[in-house]
């Protein structure tokens, strides 16, 4: 197994580790056709591989994405961002972030757009501030 940054939050909540546990040994089991998820020894970060569809502008990519989960997962969305280099789409800014409102406001503990001007928000997202701590406004639902 390979080594992680810790994520700057807290430890995880029993119920969450838990939670964690069956989702990764679901994924080991049965992942989700173009994801795959790269062993690390951190429960609370995921390193995820995703392979562009066919047919499609990224087919043949592969991009990578890092998922934060939090204490108290899954009462709480994970923060989710792509590492670089992030895809190039409407809804996630050149620095990773995503803006979809599935990861902020209409997050569910069910579930397993960003703004327009992607230099502006770069610019002023000190320090690889977290998405979370952002207010999106989910404006764009043609893309």
């Amino acid at each position: 197994m390979t080594s992680s940054s810790a994520p700057s939050k807290k430890a995880l909540s029993k119920i969450a580790s838990n939670r964690l546990q069956k989702e990764l040994k679901e994924w080991q089991v049965n992942p989700p056709v173009g994801f795959k998820q790269k062993p690390t020894d951190n429960l609370q970060r995921w390193i995820i591989e995703v392979v562009g569809a066919p047919g499609t502008v990224y087919a043949n990519e592969t991009y990578k994405l890092q998922v934060d989960f939090p204490e108290h997962y899954p009462m709480e969305a994970p923060q989710v961002i792509f590492l670089h280099p992030a895809p190039l789409h409407p809804h996630v800014y050149s620095n990773g972030h995503i803006c979809l409102d599935i990861l902020y406001d209409s997050w569910s503990p069910a579930m397993t757009q960003r703004p327009a001007d992607n230099d502006r928000y770069v610019k002023n997202c000190k320090n690889g501030r977290s998405p979370k701590e952002t207010r999106w406004w989910f404006h764009d639902d043609k893309v």
